[in-house]
């Protein structure tokens, strides 16, 4: 929703994952998911906290800092995104076996990237 806070965004997108618990998804995946339908001036908020980038914490320190950044009553900063809707069992089934895909996949180009770096 474009008219929410941080923490309207942070507990909504929470709620999403809660009504769909056999997604698979990874917590490095649901924090990059959430960090990047955010705006930019929330993308560097939670960057300055982090003294870097964000996504390059352990998904635990990640979701402190959400959680933290969430709990501040004047973040007033808009999420960007589409509306979702909760999902399905067949839904959700079919968003892990796509997630798995991609996993698979960003793990043969890294392979294949660290390979390539080894030969230099």
């Amino acid at each position: 929703k474009f008219d929410e806070s941080f923490h309207e965004a942070w507990e909504r997108y929470k709620h999403l994952l809660r009504a769909c618990p056999h997604h698979s998804f990874t917590e490095l995946h649901q924090l990059d998911t959430f960090y990047n339908a955010l705006n930019p001036a929330d993308q560097d908020s939670l960057n300055a906290a982090t003294g870097g980038n964000l996504l390059e914490k352990s998904p635990q320190d990640a979701l402190t800092i959400i959680e933290n950044k969430s709990k501040v009553r004047n973040s007033r900063s808009k999420l960007i995104a589409s509306p979702v809707n909760a999902c399905d069992n067949d839904s959700s089934s079919e968003l892990a076996k796509l997630t798995h895909v991609v996993n698979q996949q960003t793990s043969d180009v890294t392979t294949a990237m660290t390979a390539m770096l080894k030969q230099f």
